[in-house]
Order: structure tokens, then sequence, then C-alpha cells
């Protein structure tokens, strides 16, 4: 695939990445809900560079991975997501995670462009009586 239509973002566990910093879990390992973040920034950097429209971005309406293998503290990890598909404002990636020794995760990702000062004119105008 072209190098448009790939992206990697990659960090290195710290404290706040682990399970037991984030209530998802007792152990000293990358929690799920941070593997789920950093494929999610991978894809929306790779969407915004598509989209190339400084009116619209993308927001992520559906998630779904397998989470395989765990990643101590300290450990670098790399999440990269590959557009699969675009039809109409809807974005589909395929996703993934991996450590220095391998795959830690997979999965898939959608997101819809939006304009984004009407989507946040929204939001902030959810509760408005």
């Amino acid at each position: 695939m072209s190098e448009i239509n790939t992206y990697s973002v990659t960090i290195k566990v710290e404290e706040e990445n682990l399970a037991v910093s984030m209530g998802s879990g007792s152990l000293c390992v990358l929690a799920t809900p941070c593997v789920v973040a950093l494929m999610e920034n991978a894809a929306a950097a790779l969407a915004d560079k598509v989209l190339d429209n400084d009116e619209l971005t993308t927001v992520g309406t559906m998630i779904s991975i397998e989470h395989t293998s765990p990643t101590p503290l300290g450990a670098e990890v790399t999440a990269t997501a590959v557009l699969k598909s675009v039809d109409g404002r809807m974005f589909n990636f395929e996703v993934f995670a991996e450590d220095k020794k391998g795959e830690i995760a997979r999965g898939t990702h959608t997101r819809v462009s939006v304009k984004s000062e009407k989507f946040q004119m929204k939001a902030d105008r959810k509760f408005d009586e």
C-alpha cells in the first residue's frame, strides 16, 4: 500500500499507560484503553492527511480490537493504521500495534468526516435549554 495509506505512532510505555494506573486492570502492563487510543490516534492523523481540508476533521464511530499480548513498563509500542477504503464520509481502517517482540493487538476502526465548527457547536449546545 502507498505511504499515504499508512500511518504509525510510537510511544514508550509510561506509568500513566499501565492498566493499574488507568483502572482497566490490576497489572503493570500496557492498558487496552491506551492501545485503543494509540490506534485511533494513528487513524485520525492518517484521515487528516487524506482529507487535506482545514474545515473538515474525522470522528471515531467504531473500533474493534483484540489485545493479545502484554507489554511492560518502559517498552516501545507502535500503532499503525492502514486506510482500507473511503465510502463517502466513511473512512475504514485496519489497525494493529506491535512491540519489539511482535504484534500485540489488531482490529478495525471507522471514522466519519465532519465539518469541524458545526460538529463542535452541536456538542457545545447539546444540553442548552
